[in-house]
């Protein structure tokens, strides 16, 4: 048996094609095995690939998420979700996904765009020499349990002059580093780093700002604000706190649609 599955790549928090993270999206049925999905998100070699299923049964959810990079799942991508919600939403508001670790998620229509809901994960001061030197800065640190770190330096241009040893990044495991700043013409600057997990660096990552957004709201002292990604693609972002959950803006391009073609022998079914 072959399965013929849609396919749709995704700019997300971009408002033209090349910019923003890309994400590939695949609606399913019912789950494929694990090594399957993971086996499609190395072949589509994007930053992360969404595999969603219908929720049945589920009254507060439309939908499962789960997210995959090209060599691991990870337990929470916003750019894959604002992403997923975008092909999906269709005629409605807003369209609701169910994840294993990160509770319930929403994307919702917000003027041209879209508002995308995560929880605020917000990290505590910690030692991290490691991170430091592989980064090769000094800067105030801080860690949260999901496995982020993040380094505060005093400027946009130290984040943006930041050069990793990604290897050594690398060996300290599935760990998302994040240097952030005051920004120039947006509120904070961040660059996010995941070389445990495939991706030396992250063009825009909804996770990373799950992270920030709260201790920068603290900083800051307002629960609104502006972002940029300084990675090579670059991304903006319209960043609220609201109680235990932070909400992101942005816009989504899609780029490519078409089908993903899997044979038997690797698609598990019979």
């Amino acid at each position: 048996m072959t399965l013929d599955l849609p396919f749709t790549q995704v700019d997300a928090f971009a408002d033209r094609p090349f910019a923003g993270n890309p994400a590939a999206v695949l609606p399913l049925d019912t789950w494929l095995p694990d090594a399957t999905l993971q086996a499609i998100a190395a072949e589509n070699n994007v930053s992360e690939t969404a595999f969603t299923v219908p929720a049945d049964g589920d009254a507060d959810a439309d939908y499962a998420l789960r997210w995959f990079t090209p060599t691991t799942e990870v337990a929470l991508c916003g750019h894959a979700t604002l992403a997923a919600g975008h092909v999906l939403i269709g005629e409605r508001d807003r369209v609701r996904f169910r994840t294993r670790e990160a509770g319930l998620l929403t994307v919702g229509r917000a003027d041209a765009g879209y508002a995308l809901t995560l929880p605020a994960w917000a990290p505590a001061p910690k030692p991290l020499p490691r991170v430091l030197a592989a980064l090769g800065v000094t800067g105030e640190t801080l860690w949260h349990p999901g496995g982020y770190a993040v380094v505060v330096l005093e400027t946009a241009a130290a984040v943006k002059a930041v050069a990793p040893d990604f290897a050594a990044l690398a060996r300290e495991g599935d760990l998302l580093t994040i240097c952030t700043a005051p920004g120039e013409d947006t509120a904070i600057v961040s660059r996010a780093f995941a070389p445990g997990a495939g991706i030396d660096e992250d063009p825009v990552t909804g996770s990373a700002h799950a992270v920030i957004v709260p201790w920068w709201a603290k900083r800051l002292g307002r629960t609104r604000f502006t972002a940029f990604q300084a990675s090579r693609r670059g991304g903006r972002l319209d960043c609220a706190l609201d109680g235990d959950k932070v909400v992101l803006g942005g816009r989504c391009v899609t780029v490519i649609e078409g089908r993903f073609r899997l044979g038997e022998e690797v698609s598990g079914c019979g």
